[in-house]
């Protein structure tokens, strides 16, 4: 019998002390999760803290994208209103030009119509509007001292 109380006690020990080791390496496997878990805690708070700045960039942007169209509408509104206004003008020079032409024709001898049978070439109101651009802006330039002077 005292063999059998020897083997059950040695038996028991046994199993507390492997009972005992499994403890402390639970330990350290929840000292490891807990030491994750505040770090997973400190990127989760980051993470809050980026998107939270995302959103207020976003809002920004936004902001800026509706002030853009607005002023680009606008702009675009004051565009087809100059173009409209431009074709008008340039159609009225057209015709004043041509009007000018047949003035200058008539009021010609007609020995020198006759001598001079090729028509002067007449340049077109487009051309004309590009000039007088190029030379507004040429003057533009001038009075802000941009230095493009032509």
């Amino acid at each position: 019998m005292f063999q059998y109380g020897y083997l059950i006690e040695s038996m028991v020990s046994v199993l507390l002390l492997m009972t005992i080791l499994y403890c402390v390496r639970l330990n350290r496997q929840i000292r490891l999760l807990k030491a994750d878990e505040q770090s997973l805690r400190a990127t989760i708070g980051e993470l809050i803290t980026a998107t939270e700045i995302a959103e207020r960039a976003i809002g920004g942007l936004k902001a800026t994208m509706r002030e853009g169209e607005q002023t680009l509408g606008e702009r675009v509104k004051r565009t087809e209103a100059l173009s409209g206004d431009l074709q008008r003008q340039l159609v009225a020079g057209e015709q004043l030009l041509g009007r000018l032409v047949r003035i200058t024709e008539a009021g010609r001898p007609a020995d020198a119509a006759m001598a001079q049978p090729v028509q002067p070439a007449v340049p077109s109101a487009f051309a004309v509007a590009a000039a007088a651009q190029a030379f507004a802006e040429r003057s533009r330039a001038r009075l802000h001292g941009d230095g493009l002077a032509a």
